[in-house]
C-alpha cells in the first residue's frame, strides 16, 4: 500500500520551454456568473446584463455578451492547475487579446505554451515561468490569449508541500 501525499501542480523544475499544457478542466459560463461579476466590479455597461438593450447590438446578434473581465479571470483560473498552482507571485500579464465573443452558455477551455524559464536572481527557492495562454470555446474558437509570467517555487523549497495534517488516529489502512 502506498500513500500519495497532497501535492498539487508543477514546480519550477517540471516545466519545459516549448511544451504545451492542455488544462484538464472546462467551465460553462452561467448567466449568474456573468451578472455577479459585472455587478461586483461595478461595470455599468448594460450589454452584460440587459437582454432588452443587448437585443439592439449588431455585433453580438442581439445576445448578452459575457463581461471580458470574467473571460480573462476564467481562462487564467483554468490554467492555474498546470501553470501556477505552486506560484508564490504573479509577475506580469500582457498582450491580452479578446478575439471571439463569449456568451452565457459557452464552455471555455484553456491551454498554455511555456515560452521561457529562468532561475530567480533574488529568490533562490523559485524560478520564473513565462507562458502564452489561450482560451477556446467548445467549438474550438480562440476567444482570448495573453502572455503571463509567474514566480514558481522549486520542489526543494518545500513551498506548497507538507501541509496535509497527520491524523491523530494514525494512518489509513
Amino acid at each position: 500500500m502506498a500513500t500519495h501525499p497532497a501535492v498539487l501542480g508543477r514546480f519550477f523544475e517540471d516545466y519545459v520551454v516549448g511544451d504545451v499544457y492542455q488544462h484538464p478542466l472546462g467551465r460553462t459560463i452561467s448567466e449568474a456568473d456573468n451578472t455577479w461579476l459585472t455587478m461586483l466590479t461595478m461595470n455599468t455597461n448594460q450589454q452584460h446584463v440587459n437582454a432588452h438593450l443587448a437585443a439592439q447590438n449588431p455585433i453580438t446578434g442581439g445576445r448578452v455578451i459575457v463581461n471580458s473581465g470574467l473571460t480573462i479571470a476564467l481562462v487564467l483560473g483554468l490554467s492555474v492547475l498546470d501553470m501556477s498552482q505552486n506560484a508564490v507571485a504573479n509577475l506580469e500579464m500582457t498582450d491580452v487579446k479578446l478575439t471571439h465573443p463569449v456568451y452565457v452558455g459557452d464552455t471555455l477551455y484553456a491551454e498554455s505554451l511555456c515560452t521561457a524559464l529562468r532561475a530567480s536572481r533574488s529568490r533562490p527557492y523559485a524560478g520564473i515561468v513565462s507562458m502564452v495562454t489561450r482560451g477556446l470555446n467548445a467549438e474550438g474558437d480562440e476567444c482570448i490569449s495573453f502572455k503571463r509570467s509567474v514566480m514558481v517555487a522549486t520542489r526543494e523549497s518545500g513551498i506548497g508541500q507538507g501541509h496535509f495534517p497527520e491524523a491523530k488516529t494514525g494512518p489509513m489502512q
